[in-house]
């Protein structure tokens, strides 16, 4: 089932993908943003990966920071309340995190460029839990960036060996009920867009994401229970010229008696491979612009970029 408007396309990957590959693209290309029905992640992995991670935040704050990375710059393990920063936002989210990423062999080519993962002791199942839920996030995100390779005329599996062994993370999401002693102006998520080729988002369906749109409004993001949402991060921006955007977006806080609830996500940050070169498609730039192309750059150059503007490098 294809939902197909002027708004937020929400489709179904249980079909053809050439059903669908221009409503995500239009969508893309206007918001920036996609929901998505029967991505084949199973009900029963997504529910006991949310209980593992509200056990995972649940435990003292002393046991968490023994799996916080000094000097590694929040790529793996936990990253504590008010660390991370929003680019040129003067003020800290108000949240805590866990990242896993790929487990690659000992003498891997690529093995330099991701850590070890880390797992937390006290908590039975937690890495199987998420090393499965990671592989799932994989195989959806797969088939969103096959959709995305028809809709700009590529053949299906063009982003298949751009993505192999890519460094792609998965986040675990803890916004703890609002303090009361917060910094003036704090909010959950300040407004960011995303730095890697797509986002696959989990937990989204509680109120508070939202997107800011061309004209400049913020609109909510409205998700179907079980949904992933879908947006573009920058590196596939700058490998479509803009053509498809990576869209600022911001998680507002809550009103009424939702200030007294956490608030659980887990996006997933599906990213190129390290040595990928993300240089513009041709077909994305219009003829006699080509020196206004963003200059070809490695996706791992583009993340330690981007790394040290929001305070995690």
């Amino acid at each position: 089932m294809t939902d197909s408007s002027n708004d937020i396309a929400v489709v179904s990957l249980d079909q053809p993908l050439e059903n669908i590959a221009d409503d995500l693209g239009r969508s893309f290309s206007e918001y920036g943003f996609a929901v998505i029905r029967d991505h084949g992640i199973p009900q029963e992995l997504i529910d006991r990966a949310e209980a593992k991670s509200k056990e995972f935040f649940a435990l003292p704050t002393e046991a968490k920071m023994k799996y916080k990375i000094e000097g590694g710059g929040g790529a793996r393990g936990y990253t504590p309340f008010g660390v991370e920063k929003a680019k040129d936002a003067e003020i800290f989210d108000l949240k805590e995190f866990w990242h896993i990423g790929r487990s690659l062999p000992a003498g891997h080519e690529l093995a330099e460029f991701m850590a070890p993962n880390i797992w937390p002791e006290e908590v039975d199942g937690f890495r199987d839990t998420f090393s499965e839920l990671y592989s799932a996030f994989e195989t959806a995100g797969g088939r969103v960036l096959e959709a995305i390779a028809i809709h700009l005329g590529r053949d299906p599996k063009f982003f298949v060996p751009t993505v192999e062994d890519g460094n792609s993370v998965m986040r675990l999401l803890h916004y703890p009920p609002l303090p009361e002693d917060a910094p003036d102006g704090a909010i959950r998520a300040a407004a960011h867009g995303d730095i890697n080729t797509i986002t696959l988002l989990l937990g989204a369906e509680e109120a508070g994401l939202e997107l800011l749109t061309k004209e400049g409004t913020w609109k909510a993001v409205d998700v179907p229970e079980g949904a992933l949402v879908i947006n573009v991060g920058d590196m596939l921006d700058r490998l479509t010229n803009s053509k498809l955007r990576s869209t600022t977006h911001r998680v507002v806080n809550p009103k009424g008696e939702a200030v007294r609830r956490a608030r659980f996500s887990m996006p997933f940050f599906l990213h190129f491979r390290p040595d990928y070169v993300i240089e513009t498609l041709p077909e994305c730039i219009e003829e006699g612009h080509e020196s206004e192309a963003p200059a070809p750059i490695s996706s791992h150059e583009f993340l330690l970029q981007r790394l040290r503007e929001i305070n995690l490098a």
